[in-house]
């Protein structure tokens, strides 16, 4: 997980997307080196869309995170056309990192960086609300930003994928939001890089009902307040 943006400068050309996000999760070899790619916005794209009926086109985004998978997703928001987007950050350096990189986009104007600890009330009409932290991956991981600030109808997604319910997906689910976690956006950011390696049709859906059966718990749940 630490290693997507230290791989960046040490593959021997990067495509356009991953060079966009600054980050590279999927390498392939070549006579001259390894071909660095990023598959995390696809799978951030599909698992929103298949799991939380969200297209990122208008939508307005605030994202918890300033590591790898996080600029992928900043990215991918920003080139899918988002209304607007909040990047919030514990480490003040870390964020005002991604803010740079960012900084060349054509569409960075819509952008707003925050101090996680210290949230604007704006953040409060976002439609959804994507964890990209690693603030869950352990049991009994607090919930990096309460629910309770947004307003009713926003959705929330929760890149992690194990735990099945963090903090976070668990307070959401108590106040009746939408929510999933993050194992639609493993399966077909993996399908993404399977397809990169293979040149070949890959199924997605069958490995999603294997992921879902494995990890035996549902990656979707809302439960009513």
């Amino acid at each position: 997980m630490p290693h997507k943006v230290k791989a960046v400068p040490l593959v021997s050309v990067a495509d356009a997307v991953a060079s966009r996000m600054g980050a590279v999760n999927t390498l392939r070899w070549r006579e001259d080196g390894y071909e660095g790619f990023n598959s995390d916005g696809y799978g951030l794209e599909e698992g929103l869309r298949r799991e939380l009926n969200v297209a990122l086109s208008s939508s307005s985004v605030v994202l918890l995170g300033a590591g790898g998978a996080a600029r992928a997703a900043a990215v991918q928001c920003l080139e899918s056309g988002v209304g607007r987007l909040w990047i919030g950050n514990r480490s003040r350096d870390r964020l005002t990192e991604v803010m740079r990189a960012l900084s060349s986009h054509t569409r960075f104007g819509v952008v707003e960086g925050f101090d996680l600890m210290d949230p604007p009330d704006t953040i409060r009409r976002a439609d959804v609300v994507i964890n990209a932290t690693s603030i869950g991956l352990r049991e009994g991981d607090p919930a990096p930003i309460a629910p309770r600030r947004f307003d009713r109808g926003v959705k929330v997604f929760d890149m992690i994928y194990n735990p099945p319910v963090t903090g976070l997906l668990k307070e959401a689910r108590t106040l009746g939001f939408d929510s999933a976690n993050g194992l639609a956006m493993l399966v077909w950011q993996g399908v993404r890089s399977l397809e990169i390696w293979s040149h070949a049709k890959v199924p997605a859906e069958e490995m999603y009902a294997a992921a879902r059966g494995a990890l035996g718990s549902p990656s979707v749940g809302r439960l009513e307040a």
